[in-house]
């Protein structure tokens, strides 16, 4: 069972520095595992969680993240420190991913599911009974 954040932190985050600052103000709209190339290469790690919000949800309380990356998919970072915050798709508009190390409370937030299988290490081996889809979790128009 998950711990509760506390209400301060709850759907909140930003980077190590503190440069960044960001705040949801409703429930997220999904939690995953992504085992894709391009967000180990993001993130340094065999793999990386999201937190995905509606964008209209969310607030940046400190900006300043650089974007990179060609559209339709976008990452952020903070410049400062380097810490990767978020993904966004095109295709995707209305939403928002932030990296789950990026949240003040990451505990609150297990994935559901695990996409990109196509392109998974062979370790780790996590065996959680969870979902997995072999590319995309949500379908792109």
């Amino acid at each position: 069972m998950s711990e509760r954040a506390p209400p301060d932190v709850r759907h909140a985050g930003g980077c190590r520095c503190g440069r960044v600052r960001f705040r949801a103000s409703a429930d997220p709209i999904f939690t995953s595992y992504c085992h894709c190339r391009d967000c180990r290469k993001a993130s340094g790690a065999p793999v990386l969680a999201f937190v995905g919000f509606c964008r209209d949800d969310v607030t940046f309380e400190a900006a300043g993240e650089k974007d990179y990356g060609d559209s339709p998919a976008r990452r952020s970072f903070c410049p400062e420190c380097g810490t990767p915050i978020a993904y966004r798709d095109d295709r995707l508009a209305d939403r928002i991913y932030f990296v789950l190390g990026a949240m003040d409370a990451p505990q609150c937030y297990p994935p559901t599911h695990h996409a990109f299988l196509c392109e998974a290490l062979d370790f780790p081996a996590i065996e959680d009974g969870l979902p997995r889809y072999r590319r995309f979790s949500v379908e792109r128009p």
